[in-house]
């Protein structure tokens, strides 16, 4: 079933009367349970793209469903539940409060939802145990290293068991082996059913995924299955 469904989407970004084309035309589909890497240089789209499906940011025209649902029809409100309850994000940058425990970086997204407080702390147990890290849980996340830190970030992705985790160059800000590690925990969750949608600049890391899609300029240059 399609968890996602665009079709003919346009970006465009207007700054001192000049329009700059970020996104030209970008039609696409993706199936519940795919693992699809978005590839391309520096200012082919890609991360606008990202922004747009992860309900981050509007597109200019084209239409947008996610779930079955067109963008247009829901609520600045609910938009903001849909991020939260159905969308997990992961950034190179790990975003975490640096003077927190990992449980508590993990428990933020919990804040937000419907899930009883008596509750956060199974939950968010629960995530970190699925990337390794309970050993490490009552660190705070300045005393993590770069491959630990990403890790706290996907537990906080999965806190709320999204269906749809979006991961923009998750990797950028580590070294290979924790790059690797890293790419291990992904892929082990889209075996599991959860949907994935990555950027990344690497092959080697656009190799995990099943279908590789590569932008450039703003348009779809490629759309590649992986048998």
């Amino acid at each position: 079933m399609k968890l996602i469904e665009a079709k003919d989407l346009k970006k465009i970004y207007g700054n001192d009367g000049v329009d700059t084309v970020a996104l030209d035309g970008i039609s696409l589909e993706i199936d519940r349970g795919e693992f699809v890497a978005i590839m391309g240089p520096s200012g082919s789209g890609k991360s606008t793209l990202l922004h747009i499906l992860g309900m981050l940011d509007k597109h200019t025209s084209g239409t947008y469903q996610f779930n079955g649902k067109s963008m247009d029809q829901y609520s600045e409100e609910e938009i903001a539940k849909v991020r939260n309850k159905e969308i997990g994000f992961v950034f190179q940058a790990f975003n975490l409060l640096p003077r927190t425990t990992v449980l508590e970086n993990v428990e933020l997204p919990l804040i937000y939802s419907d899930v009883p407080e008596e509750e956060w702390q199974d939950k968010a147990n629960a995530a970190v145990e699925a990337v390794g890290l309970s050993s490490r849980i009552h660190h705070e996340s300045a005393q993590l290293s770069g491959g630990e830190k990403q890790r706290v970030a996907i537990a906080r992705a999965l806190v709320n068991d999204p269906e749809i985790i979006f991961a923009d160059e998750p990797t950028g800000n580590l070294d290979s082996k924790s790059g690797r590690a890293l790419m291990e925990i992904i892929s082990k969750l889209n075996q599991m059913g959860k949907t994935i949608v990555l950027i990344t600049h690497e092959e080697d890391i656009a190799a995990y995924a099943k279908r590789v899609i590569h932008m450039r300029d703003g348009k779809i240059e490629k759309d590649l299955i992986r048998k």
